[in-house]
């Protein structure tokens, strides 16, 4: 019988397995990929728009020469913050059922890639499994092309090459302004409103908007994609259906957390949020002694959460726990 069992090893998770391990907690990590799994799918050469030390966990320094660190600098953090507190992690193995019996035991079901599936139980649970991995898809025709991703890498291989993308906020704008200054032959920005979000970063925006006005970035307002081939994305707009000529296609639509497991145990979800009811105090679902923390917290709402703030949640959700315990 395990304390706990913390699904995901984000920053958030990771944050929590050190405050339980301080707290002499037996614990487990389960994470269905690699270490901080989000930040492996983030573009190659992003930069963070946060400072090193409001990305630290467990007290461990962050050091970095840059005033805002890159993407590499973060990865090498958090294996070294892995390392420091020898975390109990068991990679790429996903978590497949959550069920909790009349004594309110957790069974803990999961599948990992080299073994037979494994069955844990244990007396409270922690979803700290993030949003980014699950993308808001279109349920559209082609949407699962080779050519079309809700994940963007790097902008070499688009040298030369037609781009469209889909969407209207800080990914969508800093991909067009990345694809345009490194050759792409031509980008396009396809949006379902009139106008380009009001979140995008401050310094992003007037950029992108002064591309789009100059014509380096075509733009499409008011506009949905109806379906993509292997050459085109057909879109709906003001003007009546067109098909844009496209080599790749970034449907940059958003993410969401996953409920599957919350819902399976009976939590109580926001249907129109997409997220767990949660007490704002302890980040305990509706179901006793079951936890969310981190990104999973906000729904379909996600960029509400950064690592900035969901990693305070796993301290506040450890501390409740070993009250009980």
């Amino acid at each position: 019988m395990l304390d706990l069992v913390i699904v995901g090893a984000g920053p958030a998770g990771m944050a929590a397995a050190i405050a339980a391990k301080r707290l002499g907690l037996r614990y487990v990590v389960l994470e269905r990929a690699a270490l901080v799994n989000s930040l492996v799918h983030y573009p190659t050469d992003m930069i963070f728009f946060t400072t090193p030390d409001l990305m630290e966990i467990g007290g461990l320094p962050f050091v970095s020469p840059h005033e805002k660190p890159t993407r590499q600098e973060a990865l090498k953090y958090y294996r070294r913050v892995a390392d420091a507190f020898a975390l109990d992690i068991c990679f790429d193995e996903p978590v497949t059922s959550l069920a909790v019996d009349a004594a309110g035991v957790f069974h803990v079901g999961s599948s990992p890639r080299d073994s037979a599936p494994v069955m844990r139980t244990t007396r409270a649970v922690i979803v700290a499994s993030g949003a980014y991995d699950m993308p808001n898809r279109l349920g559209i025709p082609g949407e699962d092309l080779p050519h079309v991703s809700h994940f963007y890498r790097e902008p070499h291989s688009h040298y030369r090459r037609r781009v469209v993308i889909v969407g209207g906020k800080n990914s969508a704008a800093e991909t067009a302004l990345d694809l345009y200054r490194n050759g792409a032959a031509s980008v396009t920005l396809v949006h379902r409103h009139a106008a380009l979000g009001d979140s995008i970063k401050y310094w992003v925006k007037p950029d992108i908007e002064n591309r789009i006005t100059e014509g380096s970035i075509a733009a499409r307002f008011e506009t949905r994609v109806a379906e993509v081939t292997p050459t085109h994305a057909i879109v709906d707009g003001p003007g009546g259906r067109e098909s844009l000529p496209a080599d790749a296609v970034y449907l940059l639509t958003g993410y969401r957390s996953d409920t599957s497991l919350l819902r399976a145990v009976g939590a109580r979800i926001d249907d129109a949020e997409g997220a767990p009811v949660l007490n704002e105090n302890t980040f305990e679902t509706t179901v006793r002694n079951l936890f969310v923390i981190g990104a999973a917290v906000a729904g379909k709402q996600s960029g509400k959460i950064f690592i900035e703030n969901g990693r305070f949640h796993g301290d506040v959700a450890i501390r409740e726990i070993a009250s009980r315990t």
